[in-house]
């Protein structure tokens, strides 16, 4: 969905023409030393975002950046096999999370986005059989988890549905800054209209600026997109986007809290469109869900071992 706020980008409406032959051309990129290695190892005219959110049920205070008393981030403590990503950190954000719905005044609160004020979260989107992005966006999480554990990498997940609600989007770029993490990739489902097909990567845009400055993470962010996006095509099949990014797969954005304060590499991807039918097959198959994890898990190792 279009996470952390309710402003869509200025984008293109409507599907257009030539969504193959930019999946071609990003596949190809990983066949190129510069490109994904293959290694192995909202916009106008968009949905609502949520089908049914139910009326808040806390009478907790509003959050300031952080929930109090819930764990920070999600860290496996089990031994880690030696791999080509020892010795290497990637934070997963799973976008939004499943207990936000019951915590609409609590993720409404405003929080610093580094070049201006936003909700700490948003319940996100849902397909039209219910099945909220949340749930999706968990999941991959910990499919991607899996993978990339595999091959050597620590790995800590912003949440795990281990809190009640949140993190705040602030405070969700702090995990990833505290970790030092090689790489960040927050992980979304998007809401738009029947007919928008297909994924995109969210890239962070030059801001400098009330506590934000990406300068330094904007090129290894694009490099790190890059490798995830066409990765993405060649595991999973899936399009770039026809509605969003001029079928690159690719957007740069200014307006996003989690990309604003990262200073470390870091970008959203969008793996389909929950409210279009075809799309939404894709998102709730489990089969789907799993190359969909491997995709982004080969797309963030072709950039670690670069």
């Amino acid at each position: 969905m279009r996470h952390e706020d309710l402003t869509p980008p200025t984008s293109r409406p409507g599907p257009r023409r030539r969504p193959v032959f930019a999946a071609a051309a990003l596949a190809g990129l990983c066949l190129t030393a510069a490109g994904c290695g293959g290694d192995g190892g909202q916009s106008p005219g968009a949905a609502p975002a949520a089908s049914s959110p139910s009326p808040a049920r806390s009478s907790a205070p509003a959050p300031t950046g952080s929930s109090t008393g819930a764990p920070s981030a999600s860290a496996s403590t089990k031994p880690l096999p030696r791999g080509p990503l020892t010795g290497r950190t990637v934070v997963i954000d799973p976008g939004h999370n499943p207990g936000n719905v019951d915590h609409t005044r609590e993720i409404n609160a405003q929080v610093d986005m580094g070049n201006g004020r936003k909700e700490c979260d948003t319940t996100g989107t849902s397909t039209n059989s219910g099945y909220a992005e949340a749930r999706f966006t968990l999941d991959v999480s910990r499919r991607l988890r899996t993978l990339l554990e595999e091959q050597g990498a620590k790995v800590v997940l912003t949440q795990d549905g281990d809190r009640p609600f949140g993190p705040c989007v602030d405070e969700r770029a702090r995990i990833g800054n505290k970790a030092q993490a090689d790489a960040v990739v927050s992980v979304h489902a998007d809401g738009s209209a029947t007919g928008n097909r297909g994924f995109h990567v969210i890239l962070p845009a030059a801001v400098n600026g009330d506590g934000a400055d990406t300068a330094k993470i904007v090129a290894p962010s694009r490099e790190l997109g890059v490798r995830i996006a066409g990765n993405f095509v060649r595991v999973t099949g899936s399009a770039p986007s026809n509605y969003i990014g001029d079928d690159t797969g690719l957007d740069t954005r200014d307006d996003l809290g989690g990309l604003n304060l990262s200073t470390v590499p870091k970008v959203f991807i969008e793996c389909g469109n929950m409210r279009d039918p075809k799309d939404a097959a894709l998102l709730t198959s489990a089969d789907w869900r799993q190359k969909a994890a491997l995709g982004i898990a080969e797309g963030i190792g072709s950039y670690l071992k670069r």
